[in-house]
C-alpha cells in the first residue's frame, strides 16, 4: 500500500481543497492513535508514535494511494500543557470538523483496558451531532486476558452504540486484530479498498 504523509495544519485555512475523502482518527492523549494509523497500513513508522502525552499539536494528513487521507487529530485531555494550548487544540479540532467538506468518517479509539472517559464520551456525543459516521476502535486488545475482554468490550458497546457508533471494534496494533473490520468501515465511508 503506497501511504506518505501529506501535511501538518496547525489552522484550518490550510486544509487540504484537492477532494479526496478525508476518515478522522480521534482520541485522548496517549491512547495510540499514531500507533494504530501505523498498524492499519502496515508500516512502523510513518506517523510519529512517542510515550510522551501532547505529541501530536497539530492535524497530520497521510495519503493513501492517492485515493483517500487519513487524519491524525491532536489528542484531547492532555492536562499537561496550559489552558491556553488546550484551548488552540480544541479549536483546531473543532475547525476542522466544521470546515473540512471531505471528512467521511471518524474512527474514535479508545483504550480497551479503561472505562470510556467522559471525554470520550463527550466526543462521540458530538461527532453524533455532526451527523458524522463513527466507529470506535478499542485499542489495546492485546493487554486484556479472554476473561477480561468480553465484559471491557460490553462495557464499551453500550456507552457508545447508545451514542450512535456504527460498532465498537476490539482492535490491537500488536497483534492485527480489528484491522480488517476497520478497513471495512473505511471503505463504507469512502469506497477504498486497500490491496
Amino acid at each position: 500500500m503506497n501511504v506518505r504523509f501529506f501535511r501538518s495544519v496547525g489552522d484550518p485555512a490550510a486544509l487540504p481543497r484537492d477532494g479526496l475523502p478525508e476518515v478522522g482518527f480521534a482520541g485522548r492523549s496517549n491512547v495510540g492513535k499514531s500507533s494504530l494509523i501505523n498498524s492499519l497500513v502496515g508500516r512502523k513508522r510513518l506517523a510519529m508514535t512517542s510515550s510522551t502525552p501532547g505529541k501530536t499539536r497539530t492535524i497530520n494528513f497521510y495519503r493513501v494511494e492517492e485515493y483517500l487521507y487519513l487524519v491524525d487529530l491532536p489528542g484531547y485531555g492532555f492536562a499537561r500543557v496550559g489552558k491556553a494550548v488546550r484551548e488552540s487544540w480544541r479549536q483546531l479540532i473543532e475547525g476542522y470538523f466544521r470546515q473540512s467538506r471531505h471528512l467521511r468518517g471518524v474512527v474514535l479509539i479508545t483504550d480497551l483496558r479503561h472505562e470510556p472517559s467522559p471525554l470520550d464520551l463527550q466526543m462521540a456525543e458530538w461527532v453524533r451531532s455532526l451527523s458524522l459516521p463513527f466507529v470506535v476502535a478499542a485499542t489495546k486488545a492485546d493487554k486484556l486476558s479472554s476473561a477480561q475482554l468480553p465484559a471491557q468490550l460490553r462495557l464499551h458497546r453500550e456507552a457508545f452504540l447508545q451514542r450512535g457508533a456504527e460498532e465498537v471494534l476490539p482492535y490491537s496494533a500488536v497483534d492485527g486484530r480489528g484491522r480488517r473490520e476497520l478497513w471495512a468501515a473505511i471503505e463504507r465511508w469512502t469506497g477504498f479498498r486497500p490491496r
